[in-house]
């Protein structure tokens, strides 16, 4: 595993300060020595000019060494191949020309991916995307460790998504049951964990994951909304049978206990019965007063 070195490179304001005063210098005495060795010649002359050159040469690849960091970014530096190290922080710096520097963005970034056509645990298909946010934590991972990290960050994030989405329900049919509509950010948090597991080779750090796009395929879209209306009628409907036995329930404890009227079993069954219509029924109940005896 290669980890990220950071390194302190120089101060490349003072250096290029340096740099250009010493190749005024040496261009100053380059034009003495030519000057000299035109006017008296000899070979003392022609060695001085060639050491004057070498170093004026030498002074110039000594700029190479010049660059500039931003902030939030770091410049991964290798000599002949060799990882050395990165550095962090921002301004004008200066290393050893023979490094080469690639710039790499420590940035916070997000994407989303496409929509991703899976099935659920039940096998439905359904269309399901997320938003990643991520940076990038260790440059020598990122640049090192894989061939290519965005496009590594984009592949297994939508990976991870299309894993997750296998073992949940779109939808909720059995009481207790983790579902992708009813536990949203639940499966977001897993999500996240599921992209991280799959980004710490690429020395990337997962922020955030959230669910962005979730629906069943146009194929099975309608069918399935049917089905949510007939389980939302029905959970209705057991809700109301359950109140009104309540009721019922209720008003024959009353009518018990005040003594109000006395009922036969065969009275209690009918009043039942009609309380039940009235409290469950769809429409309105048309009742028909006995004004009568109660037999």
């Amino acid at each position: 595993m290669i980890r990220e070195i950071e390194v302190k490179a120089a101060n490349g304001l003072n250096r290029l300060f340096v740099l250009i005063a010493t190749q005024l210098g040496l261009s100053y005495l380059m034009f003495l020595s030519l000057r000299a060795l035109a006017q008296q010649g000899g070979g003392l002359r022609i060695a001085t000019v060639v050491a004057v050159g070498l170093l004026w040469a030498a002074n110039v690849v000594m700029f190479f060494g010049l660059f500039t960091v931003a902030p939030n970014e770091g410049k991964v530096m290798q000599l002949f191949g060799k990882y050395v190290g990165t550095v962090h922080a921002p301004g004008l710096r200066w290393a050893n020309p023979f490094f080469t520097k690639k710039a790499l963005s420590l940035r916070v970034r997000n994407f989303e991916t496409g929509k991703l056509k899976v099935n659920d645990k039940r096998g439905n298909p359904i269309e399901f995307a997320a938003v990643v946010v991520w940076k990038v934590v260790d440059s020598a991972e990122a640049v090192f460790m894989v061939d290519d990290f965005k496009h590594y960050v984009h592949v297994q994030s939508e990976a991870a998504g299309r894993a997750l989405a296998t073992h949940y329900p779109y939808d909720v049919f059995e009481e207790g049951e983790v579902s992708l509509v009813s536990h949203t950010d639940e499966i977001s948090a897993k999500l996240a964990v599921e992209i991280q597991d799959r980004l710490d080779k690429a020395g990337v750090e997962v922020i955030e994951a959230r669910v962005s796009h979730l629906a069943y395929s146009p194929e099975i879209a309608s069918a399935m909304l049917q089905r949510q209306q007939a389980a939302a009628i029905i959970a209705a409907r057991r809700k109301i049978v359950h109140g009104a036995v309540g009721m019922v329930e209720h008003a024959l404890e009353e009518l018990s206990k005040k003594s109000i009227v006395e009922l036969d079993e065969e009275r209690k069954a009918a009043m039942v019965s009609n309380l039940l219509v009235v409290l469950t029924s769809d429409s309105h109940t048309q009742p028909i007063v006995n004004a009568g005896s109660l037999y």
